[in-house]
């Protein structure tokens, strides 16, 4: 095959044998001729590129890469039924989704126009699916506290410590005169006593309150994940806790809890501390007891994944217990008949790996239960014969948990596992020399380092962009923290934490769990050494929701692409964000259920208004990496409202009625917790009672070009099912 452009070869131009490329589509601009002519042929670098890119696009096409696309385009769906500004119809929803199978049906024969019309259908399929998802499993949302006595079934235990839980309650149902509580599910904080499992009917004074929204724009939305999930409201027990009836012995749920609580247990008795606490949530996924200075030195050395069961601890479980298998079942042979032996080792690994997603909490660990979706897969195409760590594999994980769990999308938890685990996947596909035969063991320990090293740096890549979105924060030297600790997880703590699981029955468990605990001190050792090397070198990014949506279209690329111009599209993405998706610091911050107002000064945020320590404060201040003041310099404070001005601007915090005729015509920006007049509205900018109720929390900064504020609410509208007006 010979390819010619423009009759002659160009000067400057390289040589391209095209005999040695696969065939795909002819590339626009190049003649292909068969039968080939000897030789390679002068081809400009610019049209090599081209030919590049349309054999690599060709390639995947004819490889039949679009499936993988297919998360990605409800992905696509899920994020623009979620930026509607009105609930959309439900037959309009029908009607679309009718005339797209219709046109499937049509297209058989058209392969090119079937392709697109899937792609289109998935997105369409993903704009369906939280509607959806809400009719099944959705509640109306509280709209204003209630208090009362009230009987109520326990449906999840979500965390305990000594002195407190975290539950999930349903068929709330009043006793009394009490008010009926509308919501299909709430979560309620209740006392350590007494004693409660999935299934126990429970009565109890209870103050319930509607769910708060998002603390500031585009960060997390309460409201939405608590809709899908079937919670209407949070709560905690005033008095008189009691357990009316317990639930039944062969509710699944309610054993699968006995043992997760049995097992913390037996850890608590012998482990005290951090060790306890991060032995839990290696072990059952209960992060409850995990300090927040433990947590602190974790995520500053970039090992804040290794206590979340995810798919480095399951693969260590069930990928030991298959080697385990295995080598016992070949140890066999010649005195039992010839047994599959990869087969049933691979079956054991499966049966691992969903008993420990039920110990980390089942489906509702988003990344655990990807990792055992992906484990099953691996297995399957064992027990099948075929190859297991394919791209295709990561899309039917992707898509499972799509369809079970489609508000999942929008947690960090999805985005994290899926990001890394599409980056090694993609790595892995690419051509690579094989491995020496004879190695000594230096070499393989130097090997071992060395696929550690790569696969932290390329994990940790894969998420910056996600984990500078959600955490506004980078850990510089994640990678070295992971290096010196992933030998401790994988030889010392996870082998231990399986050992004392295994020997709890029989009442063993107490030295493997000290094993582990030493294991654990020793990350913990290396994460503070780490963290206090990185100290001074953490930035702090902030990230418009742009940035999520360039980081899904350069995932998507990489994914769908098998060669090196798979890295195209995440290396065109950096300038992108830098161009558009930079986030701003804000001038103004208005709390919505409390009294709260920062603005900045040249000293930095101090409060205008409302007290530190509240929950919005403390928010503010961990999202923006800066303390918050408990006062404005030079503020002013009467009995009518609190003034302050700015080189740019002004700003008014009215407490009377009666501050709004002289304040609306003198300061840039009123802020009242009361209605304010229509007159203040024509004079000058106003956040009153009612866009606070409206909008709930209110972001400002000062536009000098148009000498007035940009705003942004935390909440764009009420019209989403998702959403109530607090009275």
């Amino acid at each position: 095959m010979s390819a010619r452009a423009g009759g002659k070869p160009v000067r400057g131009a390289e040589t391209l044998d095209i005999a040695e490329l696969p065939v795909a589509r002819k590339p626009p601009g190049i003649v292909v001729t068969w039968p080939p002519s000897p030789g390679p042929v002068a081809v400009p670098w610019r049209q090599r590129l081209t030919l590049s890119l349309s054999l690599a696009i060709g390639d995947a096409i004819e490889t039949r890469r679009l499936f993988v696309l297919l998360p990605f385009s409800i992905i696509g769906g899920l994020v623009a039924y979620s930026q509607l500004p009105h609930e959309p119809s439900p037959w309009a929803l029908l009607g679309v989704a009718i005339l797209l199978v219709a046109l499937l049906a049509a297209s058989l024969a058209h392969i090119d126009r079937l392709r697109a019309l899937v792609l289109l259908s998935a997105f369409w399929a993903g704009l369906c699916l939280l509607p959806v998802h809400g009719l099944l499993f959705g509640t109306p949302m509280l709209s204003f506290p209630i208090y009362g006595q009230y009987r109520a079934t326990v449906d999840e235990i979500l965390t305990q410590t000594a002195t407190e839980r975290r539950i999930v309650v349903s068929q709330l149902t009043p006793v009394g005169d009490s008010k009926s509580a509308i919501v299909a599910r709430a979560r309620l904080l209740v006392g350590a006593e007494p004693p409660l499992a999935p299934g126990d009917v429970i009565e109890a004074r209870l103050r319930l309150a509607p769910i708060p929204g998002p603390v500031l724009p585009g960060a997390f939305d309460s409201q939405f994940h608590a809709y899908f999930s079937g919670i209407g409201a949070y709560g905690n027990v005033t008095g008189g806790l009691v357990l009316v009836s317990s639930g039944s012995g062969l509710d699944p749920t309610r054993a699968v809890e006995n043992l997760r609580r049995a097992i913390a247990s037996r850890i608590e008795r012998v482990l005290t501390g951090a060790s306890a606490a991060i032995g839990q949530a290696m072990v059952m996924g209960d992060q409850s007891l995990i300090s927040d200075e433990t947590r602190d030195v974790m995520a500053a050395s970039g090992l804040a994944h290794v206590y979340s069961i995810s798919g480095l601890h399951l693969s260590l479980v069930a990928g030991g217990v298959y080697a385990i298998l295995r080598l016992l079942l070949a140890s066999l042979a010649g005195w039992t008949p010839p047994l599959p032996v990869k087969k049933i080792a691979a079956l054991g690994g499966i049966v691992t790996a969903c008993f420990y997603l039920l110990l980390a909490g089942g489906i509702a660990n988003v990344p655990a239960l990807r990792s055992t979706l992906m484990l099953g897969l691996i297995f399957g195409a064992v027990l099948a014969g075929r190859r297991a760590l394919t791209m295709r594999n990561v899309a039917i994980a992707a898509l499972v948990i799509i369809v079970i769990d489609p508000a999942s999308v929008f947690r960090a938890s999805f985005q994290l596992s899926f990001a890394a685990v599409v980056a090694l996947i993609g790595v892995y596909e690419l051509p690579r020399k094989p491995p020496a035969e004879h190695r000594s063991w230096i070499g393989r320990s130097v090997k071992h380092i060395w696929v550690a090293a790569l696969t932290s740096l390329i994990a940790g890549t894969a998420t910056l962009l996600f984990s500078a979105y959600h955490f506004q924060q980078t850990a510089p030297l994640g990678v070295l923290g992971n290096v010196l600790v992933l030998p401790v997880v994988s030889v010392v703590i996870m082998p231990a934490a399986m050992a004392s699981v295994l020997a709890m029955p029989f009442g063993l468990e107490s030295p493997f769990l000290l094993v582990m605990a030493w294991g654990i001190e020793r990350m913990l050792d290396i994460a503070a050494l780490v963290a206090g090397w990185s100290a001074g070198l953490q930035g702090n990014p902030l990230l418009t929701p742009i940035a999520l949506f360039i980081g899904l279209l350069a995932m998507a690329w990489f994914a769908f692409v098998r060669t090196y111009w798979r890295f195209a599209a995440p290396i065109l993405a950096i300038p992108a964000i830098l161009l558009f998706a930079l986030d701003a610091r804000p001038d103004v911050l208005i709390a919505d259920t409390t009294r709260a107002v920062a603005v900045r000064s040249t000293s930095g945020l101090g409060l205008l208004a409302g007290k530190t320590g509240t929950f919005a404060v403390d928010v503010w201040s961990q999202y923006y990496q800066e303390d918050i003041a408990d006062a404005l310099d030079d503020a002013h404070c009467d009995s009518l409202a609190c003034m302050a001005a700015t080189d740019a601007f002004s700003i008014s915090v009215v407490a009377s009625p009666d501050a709004f005729a002289e304040d609306c015509a003198r300061h840039d920006l009123i802020i009242a917790r009361i209605p304010a007049p229509a007159y203040c509205r024509a004079q000058t900018q106003v956040i009153d009672a009612r866009d606070l109720r409206a909008g709930g929390v209110q972001w400002l900064r000062w536009n000098a070009a148009a000498k007035a504020f940009d705003i942004r609410p935390a909440v764009p509208s009420l019209t989403r099912p998702w959403r109530a007006a607090l009275r």
